[in-house]
């Protein structure tokens, strides 16, 4: 019989005025390590949580065995020693501190060089962390790094690290701990394919050196060494062995539906997009920042009405291409760019530009305040405000509402952003995106974190979109089944040129 690591007892979890789940029983034993699969908002994210002790139970328990043995086999421990100590979890939200220690990153800070310097490196983020205890650990520091593919970006400070290459780090950064548990939160989410498949070596090696993993992951994307697959739906779950599960068998079976009448006169209230040459131009664009060249001589063109995607590894320059027609990036100023028929420089404001575009991104995701509600989010869209900083309007509230219920996340119009799932958190910001019917949209791995029901039915929403109007489109993905039907065109990126 196993040795139990952690069991959890007729739990009760509420969050505001919902029950994420009813007395759920889960009981992980070392030797074991656990998927936990289904619908997005069915509490996978929430039981990391509660097993991290940041979330706690409305009712039964959680009892820590491997806490209990550390203390048996160490009488006289650190004072402080808790449960807490010997766990890791990796969020999907990273909370990186600037280095003056004085308050968190803000979404521009990795474009302004001046500000990105007051940023911790990789190098002296990952060597700030102590493991607990004395005796030898499997991860080292070397090793940590060789493993997670961070040597070459010792140097580079945090804010100026691609999605993909946060995600590595995060990891890098739990496993230094030399945890007993690793939890990890959709870990797979912004990684490229190459990374991917690496991912699931690096997985193997954490659960040989004796590490027990517990993930949130798609059902789709189940690591080798997972031995046991957890399934939550409607507050319960089910358990099993890994050879018992079948992906299909949790998949959400509602039809895909587009209200395209309602979506017409929804994308129609300003009247027609005005008419440009040039939605963008960039010729022999260079981006560079000290030593590190991230963008060199990249062309690219783009007229009104076309639907591009933007694709490429994680680190071949996507995000700080998308800054400078997004107005994030004050190196635009000294490359030859041309924006809604107009050259950057010639006493366009940045919000001239934002006017005209609809966005979101990994790390506009990463940063957006969450203390509004939902509602106050999307409206904040007609302003380019990060958050509603104004009494709101009852009308843009109402078409925030509407553009709710065509993303189908119109129940958490009243709720805050922060009290509602990760995967309605992006919807709401996609709404955001969409609520001003801007001429062009630029949507940088939109579908992230959400279930395939939600990406069908975005992608559906898109295509529709683009079938009814105009638009311009950007789309950035590492997925290829998340392209919309709509893209005929194609942009690669590596090594932050044009291949």
């Amino acid at each position: 019989m196993n040795t139990p690591l952690l069991s959890i007892s007729n739990a009760v979890l509420k969050l505001g005025n919902s029950v994420v789940f009813n007395s759920l029983d889960l009981s992980v034993s070392r030797g074991e390590n656990w998927a936990l699969v289904g619908e997005s908002g069915s509490g996978k994210s929430a039981l990391l949580q509660v097993i991290a002790g940041k979330y706690h139970l409305s009712a039964g328990s959680i009892r820590y065995y491997f806490h209990e043995e550390f203390l048996q086999k160490h009488p006289h421990p650190d004072a402080h020693l808790t449960f807490h100590r010997l766990i890791a979890l990796v969020e999907s939200r990273h909370h990186f501190r600037n280095l003056s220690n004085t308050g968190d990153f803000y979404y521009q800070q990795r474009y302004n060089s001046s500000d990105s310097e007051d940023a911790l490196t990789v190098d002296e983020y990952l060597g700030s962390i102590k493991p607990y205890g004395d005796e030898d650990h499997y991860w080292t520091f070397g090793k940590t790094l060789q493993k997670l593919h961070l040597e070459a970006l010792k140097d580079k400070q945090l804010i100026k690290l691609s999605n993909g290459e946060t995600k590595r780090l995060l990891i890098a950064a739990a496993l230094l701990k030399n945890p007993v548990i690793l939890m990890l939160d959709n870990p797979l989410a912004g990684l490229d394919i190459q990374t991917r498949a690496e991912f699931n070596t690096i997985i193997s090696d954490i659960t040989s050196s004796g590490i027990t993993v517990i993930m949130a992951t798609s059902p789709f994307e189940i690591p080798d060494s997972i031995t046991h697959i957890a399934c939550l739906k409607d507050g319960n779950v089910s358990v099993m062995g890994k050879d018992q599960f079948y992906p299909k068998a949790v998949a959400d079976t509602r039809k895909n539906i587009i209200n395209k009448s309602e979506l017409s006169e929804l994308l129609h209230l300003k009247g027609e997009h005005p008419s440009y040459d040039w939605i963008m131009k960039m010729d022999k664009v260079n981006i560079r920042y000290g030593e590190k060249q991230v963008l060199k001589d990249v062309d690219w063109h783009i007229k009104q009405g076309e639907r591009w995607a933007l694709l490429g590894p994680n680190g071949a320059g996507k995000s700080t291409l998308l800054s400078l027609i997004n107005a994030d990036n004050p190196q635009a100023y000294a490359n030859d760019i041309i924006l809604f028929d107009r050259k950057r420089g010639t006493g366009e404001s940045i919000w001239d530009i934002k006017n005209k575009t609809g966005f979101i991104s990994p790390e506009l995701y990463q940063y957006f305040p969450t203390d509004n509600s939902c509602l106050q989010v999307i409206e904040s869209g007609f302003y380019d405000t990060m958050g509603l900083f104004r009494p709101s309007d009852p009308k843009k509230s109402a078409i925030a509402l509407r553009w709710m219920r065509a993303l189908e996340i119109d129940r958490y119009a009243r709720q805050l952003l922060k009290n509602i799932p990760a995967s309605a958190q992006r919807l709401c910001l996609l709404a955001r995106a969409l609520i001003k019917n801007p001429t062009l949209l630029i949507f940088d791995e939109p579908c992230q974190g959400l279930d395939a029901y939600q990406v069908q039915h975005f992608k559906m929403l898109v295509d529709a979109i683009c079938e009814l109007s105009n638009v311009t489109m950007i789309y950035v993905t590492h997925y290829q089944h998340e392209i919309p039907d709509s893209v005929t065109r194609v942009l690669r990126l590596d090594k932050g040129k044009v291949v």
